[in-house]
């Protein structure tokens, strides 16, 4: 009997536990294709307030966004192929450009030359999507993004802006 009550225990702790829901997971690039991520990203230009702009996949959500603090904490709540997905964790770098939070990778494919717009992908192909700072994404910006996202094997069919 203590050992039915313990398990019972685990169980109703583990449920208690906040998790962070998975990404869920398209098949916008392949996976065994070659990606890159910005091996001149200077990380401190990083926290502040970035709104989702673009995402691949189904519609379904409205644009998200994602808040750095400069210790690196970091909460969003981003639209990835037609679901909300939100998450909070601490951005923990894990090569040039690339990033790990809340079991997922981010790699920062591109940031424009003042840190107004990034674009972030994963080497899985299960998600990419473009941030900016402060407002509508500028025209040049949105194509720049497209063309780095496209040169890193995504498939632009399912590119949609937010």
């Amino acid at each position: 009997m203590p050992k039915l009550v313990a398990s019972a225990l685990i169980v109703m702790l583990s449920a208690c536990v906040a998790r962070t829901p998975a990404a869920p997971e398209g098949n916008f690039r392949p996976a065994a294709g070659e990606i890159y991520s910005s091996a001149v990203l200077d990380s401190s230009k990083l926290p502040g307030r970035w709104q989702q702009v673009a995402s691949f996949g189904a519609e379904g959500c409205r644009a998200g966004g994602v808040d750095i603090k400069p210790d690196g904490r970091t909460a969003f709540r981003l639209c990835l192929n037609g679901r909300d997905v939100k998450g909070s964790g601490r951005l923990v770098p894990t090569g040039p450009g690339r990033f790990a939070i809340a079991g997922q990778d981010w790699w920062v494919l591109w940031a424009d030359g003042d840190y107004r717009t990034l674009v972030l992908g994963t080497p899985s192909g299960g998600f990419g999507f473009v941030l900016n700072r402060g407002g509508t994404i500028s025209a040049d910006r949105m194509i720049a993004a497209r063309e780095i996202l496209e040169w890193n094997g995504y498939n632009m069919a399912l590119f949609r802006p937010l």
